[in-house]
């Protein structure tokens, strides 16, 4: 069995994130979900799980920092094509979000782009084509 990864952010309104990750691509898993969570499934394997104030603190009793202000870890999602990068951080601006807090990276056989959700976390979306990847490192 692939081993499964659960991203638990905190949110200020889990109605406007829900909506907010649907709107990116991810799709609310109703057996995980309450009013105080929405189990947002990106892939098999890979789900953010939105939790209220109130419902974060229950499994971490560390203050909640804001992520407008502060960052503690950036979080990278793979895209099948540069138009999909490209896609899915028009989704987010589209959604309330707000396009490329980090500045866009082309390095040829990778792209990437960023987009930040409503409560300040910050989502990498990159594009590799792994061949050329290979191969570049290969001559450095």
């Amino acid at each position: 069995m692939a081993k499964l990864i659960f991203v638990n952010l905190p949110v200020t309104d889990l109605k406007t994130s829900t909506a907010f990750y649907e709107a990116v691509g991810a799709a609310k898993n109703p057996q995980f979900s309450d009013e105080t969570a929405s189990c947002m499934v990106f892939s098999e394997t890979i789900h953010a799980m939105l939790l209220t104030h109130e419902k974060f603190g229950f499994f971490c009793k560390r203050p909640i920092a804001d992520a407008k202000k502060t960052a503690q870890l950036l979080l990278c999602l793979s895209a099948e094509s540069r138009e999909a990068v490209d896609g899915m951080v028009n989704a987010a601006a589209g959604a309330g979000g707000r396009a490329d807090p980090n500045a866009p990276q082309d390095y040829g056989f990778m792209y990437g782009r960023s987009f930040e959700d409503p409560d300040g976390h910050i989502w990498e979306v990159m594009w590799m084509d792994l061949a050329a990847a290979q191969a570049a490192m290969q001559k450095a």
